[in-house]
């Protein structure tokens, strides 16, 4: 695809500078086709080809394992949100009295709670400060000791934007025989992911923000050594092998990932997601990343050089991706927020800042413009 085409793909309000990436992404032109195609074969023949819709099933599936590189499509589950992926992970496991799962104390509520819920089987949830290492990853690292069974770590601070070197951590957690699981939902679609190469465990990410399809459509990897591992506490016709032979008195659950997916699957949500993958498959996830980095170097750049501007996300190579936070000396981080709604710069307010998160396709004309917004926003 040539970068004369993006724009098209993203028909945006005219004046709307869409920077809310990292929140709910708009949707490509081809993904809400999809869905109107969904839509009138629904209202005009029902499920009437319904194998044909089974492809599209199909044809996710491997696309979510292209996009991480997994060894098969047997080890990509779809499901609701990465929440439920979490809680797969946390309430499949065995554990015991005295075990703990370290996370970061950045974490998005999602990488946070479902760890605290398992407090009433006497398991530790260490929230650890990121800075208190000579790196985010010693600081993870030092707070293992050989109770420890699990890190959860978001890819990327859904607040500040810090990107943690995942190949380090994964190092880290085989050398010490500890789980990696990886919350993918702030880079997945807009940073390349070899989950081979950093080793996890497990990786789910919503496909609704970086991946710029619908809320309620995830993918959820698993290595086949956890699979089998993890007990099912959810169960129905989808989740056995040979789910389609509805008479078959016995069963057995599937040996793939999809023993996850206890009942009907999202067919709407399968077909959105699967076009906007399309999308990034066909710019490619390297363009993607390199524009991606170029908008946030940007505008890390641009917004500092305003007056009594901090830019709270961390400036280094590597250590950014599609996240910009930052804050003002005298503006609170609300009202500056709000004014910039008015303005139609669409952000959030996030961590004590608010937070910039374009995306590969946006224009650097709309990231100059919202910096020209910031400025006027604070001079007055």
């Amino acid at each position: 695809m040539r970068h004369s085409d993006f724009s098209s793909e993203f028909p945006l309000d005219p004046g709307l500078i869409y920077l809310n990436h990292a929140a709910v992404s708009p949707w490509p032109r081809r993904t809400a086709e999809a869905v109107k195609r969904f839509a009138e074969e629904n209202l005009h023949q029902g499920g009437r080809d319904y194998p044909r819709w089974l492809e599209t099933e199909t044809r996710l599936r491997e696309q979510c394992r292209s996009l991480l590189n997994a060894p098969s499509a047997d080890d990509i589950a779809l499901l609701k949100n990465t929440s439920e992926a979490l809680s797969v992970v946390a309430h499949g496991l065995t554990w015991q009295a005295g075990d703990n799962v370290v996370i970061s104390d950045q974490e998005f509520p999602s990488n946070r709670i479902v760890w605290q819920s398992l407090h009433e089987q006497g398991v530790e949830t260490r929230r650890i400060d990121l800075t208190r290492g000579a790196s985010p990853e010693q600081a993870l690292g030092d707070a293992m000791d050989d109770r420890t069974v699990l890190l959860a770590i978001s890819s990327v601070q859904y607040a500040s934007g810090l990107r943690l070197d995942l190949e380090s951590l994964g190092a880290l957690c085989r050398a010490r025989g500890v789980l990696f699981c990886v919350d993918a939902i702030q880079s997945l679609g807009a940073l390349p992911l070899d989950i081979q190469a950093c080793g996890a465990d497990c990786v789910t990410a919503d496909g609704h923000k970086w991946l710029l399809g619908p809320e309620g459509c995830a993918l959820f990897y698993v290595r086949p050594q956890l699979r089998e591992r993890l007990r099912l506490r959810q169960y129905g016709w989808h989740m056995v092998e040979d789910h389609l032979d509805f008479s078959r008195p016995d069963w057995q659950v599937a040996a793939s990932a999809r023993r996850f997916e206890c009942g009907s699957p999202n067919m709407l949500g399968i077909h959105a997601l699967s076009a906007s993958l399309a999308l990034l498959e066909e710019v490619g996830m390297d363009t993607v990343a390199a524009r991606v980095l170029a908008n946030s170097a940007y505008l890390m750049e641009a917004l500092s050089a305003l007056p009594d501007i901090e830019i709270l996300t961390p400036r280094q190579s590597g250590r950014y991706a599609g996240i910009v936070s930052f804050r003002h000396g005298r503006v609170a981080a609300a009202e500056l927020h709000q004014r910039l709604l008015a303005r139609n710069v669409i952000c959030a307010q996030r961590g004590g800042g608010v937070r910039f998160s374009p995306h590969f396709y946006t224009s650097r004309m709309q990231l100059e413009a919202a910096v020209a917004a910031v400025a006027e926003v604070v001079a007055g």
